[in-house]
């Protein structure tokens, strides 16, 4: 069984789903349910929340902990990708499609990004339109926004 917990951070709300020993999904307050689910605290569920905690106060740049986001091969493949995409850089959908050998796939890889399970570990907010203009975020495109001014403000911090 699937488990969720909930907590209160600088970006609002969020859920945290583990199912066995990894993360599956990482919900922001307009998605929060627990239908299905056991609302408990885990070790693994806490330690992500330090983690994420941490990067949302600039501290930490990258994550480690076990995740296994749901979708289709396609989708896992763009993900996986996605997570190449380094700390405080944006690429566009186009960059991501020519690095996953499908350069036609621009899309598709926008698809993808909307459907991407776990924000912020799986950085689809550092994925931009070609012409530099932010577009498309799950969670509102101020929160695209607000991560990608605080990355780029603590990018060269504590390298």
């Amino acid at each position: 069984m699937k488990k969720i917990f909930y907590y209160e951070t600088k970006i609002g709300k969020i859920g945290i789903v583990q199912n066995n020993e990894k993360i599956t999904n990482i919900y922001t307050s307009d998605k929060l349910s627990s239908d299905g689910m056991e609302v408990i605290e885990t070790p693994l569920i806490i330690e992500v929340y330090n983690q994420l905690n941490d990067y949302l106060e600039g501290k930490r740049k990258s994550f480690d902990f076990p995740i296994d986001p749901e979708g289709t091969e396609f989708q896992k493949k763009v993900w996986k990708e996605l997570q190449n995409t380094p700390y405080g850089e944006t690429l566009s959908y186009k960059d991501i499609a020519e690095k996953i050998g499908n350069p036609k796939a621009s899309r598709a890889i926008g698809m993808a990004n909307n459907k991407n399970p776990i924000l912020i570990i799986i950085p689809c907010h550092r994925i931009i339109g070609k012409n530099g203009k932010l577009v498309g975020y799950a969670a509102g495109l101020d929160m695209k926004k607000q991560l990608l001014e605080m990355e780029k403000e603590n990018k060269n911090k504590n390298d």
